[in-house]
Order: C-alpha cells, then sequence, then structure tokens
C-alpha cells in the first residue's frame, strides 16, 4: 500500500528565510531534532557552494555515527551537471535537482537562455552525472510547477524517470495553487509517469499545508508513495512553507483520512514536537505565533466560557489531539532565573565542568568538547541549549569537521 513521507526541507529553503539566519551548528540541530521527529530526510543544504562543504562533511560523518538515528540527508543542487560534478565528492547519497520548467519562467528568468528542449537536456545530463557517480535516489524539481501546463509537466517527468531519477518535485513556487487543482493534477500526473510526485508548497494564500495534504492523496490515489517538504514552524521565503508539525497532524488527526488507508510511513515520534520547535524559535530569532498549530502558547488555551466549561468537563469537547503527544516544553539550563554558571564561547572548565555534570553529561573527549563549546556558542552568538550541549558532549570528534584547521 502507498504511504506517505516527510522530507523536510528546512535546512535549505528554510534557511533562505529573509531576515533572519541559522548557523552551520543550527542546522546540524535541525537534523538532529528530525532525526528524533522520525521523518524520513532532510535536504540539508548546497553541496556545491564552498562554505557549505565542512558542514556537509560533518554531517556525512555524524549519520554514519548514529547521531541522526535514520534520517536520510540530501542535497540540493541546480539541475545542471557542474553543480552535481561539485558536490559527489562529499559522499551525500541523495539528491534533488531543480530547473524551472513553466513558460512564465522561461520567459522572464531564462529571457532566450534555455527554452523547454535545452531544459530537459540540462535535467536529464544532472541526473545521469549524480546517478553514475552512486547517489542512490535523485528526485528532479519543476520548479513553478504549478504555472507549468500538463503536457510540458509530463514530458519533463517522463523525461526525468528514463535518465535515472525516482521522484520529481512537483514546487508551487509561487503559493497558488489550491487543494482541489494541485489533488487533480497530482493524481494525473502520477498514474501518467509511474512514480511519486513529491509536494512543495509555498504559503503565499495559506494554503500551503492544505495542499500538501491534497497532493499527497492524489498521489495516492495512483497508487504511488507521497513524498511531502514541509519546514518546521513554517519557516520560508516570502509567508513559507508547509508547517511540518501542522502536516504531521493533519494526516494524524483529519477527519476521514484513516477510513481511506491514509498511512504515514514514517516512525514519527510527536514527543520531540514542542523541543524542536522551540528550539527552531530561539535559534532562528522568530517567536512562535500564540496560535502555532500544536506548538503555540494558545495551542490548548481556553478562556470563553462555554469553552472552559467545556473542556473541564472533558478536554476532548474542545482539543482535537492530546497536548502530551507533542512532548514536554525545554527548561533548558541557560534560561535558569536567578544563581546560574553557563558555559560558552568565554568560559572556563570549571563551568563547562559544572554544567555538563548538572545535566549529567559525561562527554566523550573532554577537551574537544570543552573547545567546540566555545566554538559552537560564537557562531550563534546566543546560549546554547541543553540539547545542543548532549549533542556536542556525544560526538565532538565528527563535530569537529564543522571547523577545518581549527582543531586540527
Amino acid at each position: 500500500m502507498a504511504q506517505i513521507h516527510f522530507l523536510d526541507v528546512t535546512n535549505r529553503d528554510g534557511v533562505q528565510t529573509a531576515r533572519t539566519g541559522l548557523s552551520k551548528f543550527g542546522k546540524t540541530m535541525v537534523n538532529f531534532y528530525l532525526g528524533r521527529l522520525g521523518v524520513a530526510q532532510s535536504e540539508i543544504g548546497f553541496p556545491f557552494l564552498f562554505h557549505e562543504v565542512p558542514y556537509v562533511r560533518a554531517q556525512v560523518a555524524l549519520a554514519k555515527a548514529g547521531a541522526f538515528v535514520d534520517l536520510r540527508l540530501s542535497g540540493w543542487c541546480r539541475g545542471v551537471a557542474q553543480d552535481v560534478e561539485k558536490a559527489l565528492p562529499l559522499g551525500l547519497a541523495h539528491y534533488n535537482l531543480s530547473i524551472s520548467t513553466s513558460d512564465y519562467m522561461i520567459a522572464n528568468k531564462f529571457r532566450g537562455r534555455l527554452d523547454r528542449d535545452t531544459i530537459i537536456r540540462e535535467m536529464t545530463a544532472a541526473v545521469r552525472t549524480a546517478k553514475s557517480g552512486g547517489a542512490r535516489t535523485v528526485g528532479v524539481n519543476a520548479e513553478d510547477g504549478s504555472r507549468t501546463d500538463d503536457g510540458f509537466l509530463t514530458e519533463f517527468a517522463l523525461a526525468a524517470k528514463e535518465a535515472g531519477a525516482d521522484r520529481v518535485r512537483y514546487c508551487d513556487t509561487i503559493g497558488g495553487d489550491t487543494p482541489d487543482r494541485i489533488r487533480e493534477r497530482f493524481a494525473k500526473l502520477a498514474a501518467a509517469v509511474g512514480m511519486p510526485i513529491e509536494t512543495h508548497c509555498h504559503n503565499d494564500l495559506g494554503l500551503a499545508v492544505a495542499n500538501s495534504v491534497s497532493g499527497a492523496l492524489g498521489d495516492l490515489e495512483a497508487g504511488q508513495d507521497a513524498w511531502i517538504n514541509t519546514c518546521i514552524n513554517g519557516v520560508g521565503e516570502r509567508a513559507g512553507n508547509a508547517d511540518l508539525l501542522s502536516t504531521i497532524l493533519a494526516f494524524r488527526h483529519g477527519f476521514g483520512l484513516a477510513e481511506r488507508g491514509v498511512r504515514i510511513g514514517d516512525p514519527i515520534d510527536l514527543s520531540w514536537a514542542r523541543r524542536f520547535a522551540l528550539w527552531a524559535s530561539y535559534a532562528l530569532g522568530q517567536p512562535l505565533p500564540y496560535n502555532q498549530v500544536g506548538v503555540g502558547r494558545n495551542a490548548f488555551a481556553h478562556e470563553s466560557g462555554i469553552h472552559a466549561d467545556g473542556a473541564l468537563k472533558d478536554h476532548g469537547n474542545y482539543e482535537l489531539y492530546e497536548k502530551a503527544t507533542l512532548g514536554p516544553f525545554p527548561d533548558d539550563w541557560h534560561a535558569r532565573s536567578g544563581r546560574v554558571i553557563l558555559t560558552g564561547e568565554y568560559g572556563g572548565k570549571a563551568g563547562f565542568r559544572h554544567v555538563m555534570e548538572g545535566l549529567g553529561i559525561e562527554p566523550v573527549d573532554e577537551e574537544l568538547s570543552f573547545k567546540l563549546v566555545q566554538l559552537c556558542n560564537a557562531m550563534t552568538g546566543r546560549p546554547l541549549t541543553d540539547d545542543e550541549l548532549r549533542l556536542i558532549g556525544a560526538y565532538p570528534r565528527e563535530l569537529a569537521l564543522l571547523f577545518p584547521g581549527v582543531l586540527d
């Protein structure tokens, strides 16, 4: 039976959010949390860019050491062979290759440099380069797929499949799709090409989650697995992407989906949800809206007399799912009030040992972990969280790859 899988793009699309940023150590923590949450795959970034190279090497090493549980790591490249050739030596096993497909972008972005035939030639050459270089899976992104006509979209997808691609990503790049339309297009395209069509939905109309659910249902109707792109807290370009936790909750608790046999194929553990969402808010410097689905301050708050009375009698009167399933709110060492000793960029050994012992952390390599605490604090510019300190204590040698030439 066809299943639903999540491919999170926080470390690629999410970090492109204007007026914010995430350090390479922060991106590492995203992968840590995605692995604990049970998501299938993380698009970790841009392996063809020089400043991503140490980070990618560290992620590959951490994955091999088990730091990310079973999370698969993928790199995003433009749909040109040269990008893929630069990325291959870093050892990633999964790729997504992107190129624009709509007539609008052909006319107004490429401006005569590329036409439809050239787009297919460039894309298929990139797919073959990735596969011949040892990539286990390759997804091909149809950027602006929602404004690409059915005929060319099918031709593009079939050419990708023939070249060796495993999925085609349908990108609603400007966020203008609607649920009925995207479901119909996914069902038609997935049936025509015989492989999964991956959702990538932006939130310009506030429909990113609804469109992701609907597109996935179209995949399932065609007998294909559904792959859904998400970002933690719905971050991303402009109005953002489909929110990871909202989309998971929609498939878990949306009325009528279970009766249709809709199944999530990933081993999702929502007990990490609040820790991940609150960490991301802290790391990105973007406060969570009070009404953020599942994890916002008001997600389980009641004041109206009728609502409060009903919730007091049985919370199921006004709540769709159990708040306990989302796990605890973080209670980090650095956020304690009153007298507190911290460890960081300018801290010494005594403070480092005090904090690590207080958290019950026994570093694999104390000296290296101490240096990494200083470097990671300097990189992030904020106090490190308990989970960050635990990762440093457990995997210092792999994390040292983030700082080539510094800790040699």
